[in-house]
């Protein structure tokens, strides 16, 4: 999983760069099948949801990390990365709190500080 904790790294300081809000990180590799991590962040807008979409895939891009699939970038209220192992959710701050993510994976173990990865 040594890959996929830098994948986790990466993708939270591209987020924090442009100012995401509230970012999680919860392991889900051992109640999930999904993938092994979920990272969790809102933006005050649509553009800086977008702005934060396009900075974690530029930044991933750079380091030979490649996204299978972007949902939800035209509307931006709520887009998922999905790097296979890792799966980034950028929402909107009144989406965030509708869907509440956090509350349905509450199984999953809340990572705190990327360093803790």
């Amino acid at each position: 999983m040594a890959g996929v904790k830098e994948m986790v790294k990466t993708a939270v300081a591209a987020l924090e760069d442009k100012k995401g809000g509230d970012i999680k990180i919860i392991d889900i590799h051992e109640v999930s099948v999904l993938a092994d991590y979920f990272i969790i962040a809102d933006g005050s807008n649509g553009n800086q949801v977008q702005a934060m979409a396009d900075n974690v895939q530029d930044m991933l891009g750079k380091q030979g990390f490649e996204c299978k699939q972007v949902e939800g970038y035209q509307t931006a209220n709520w887009i998922l990365l999905d790097y296979g192992d890792m799966i980034v959710h950028i929402f909107s701050r009144e989406d965030r709190l509708f869907y509440d993510l956090e509350r349905i994976w509450r199984d999953g173990k809340t990572i705190i500080d990327v360093a803790d990865l």
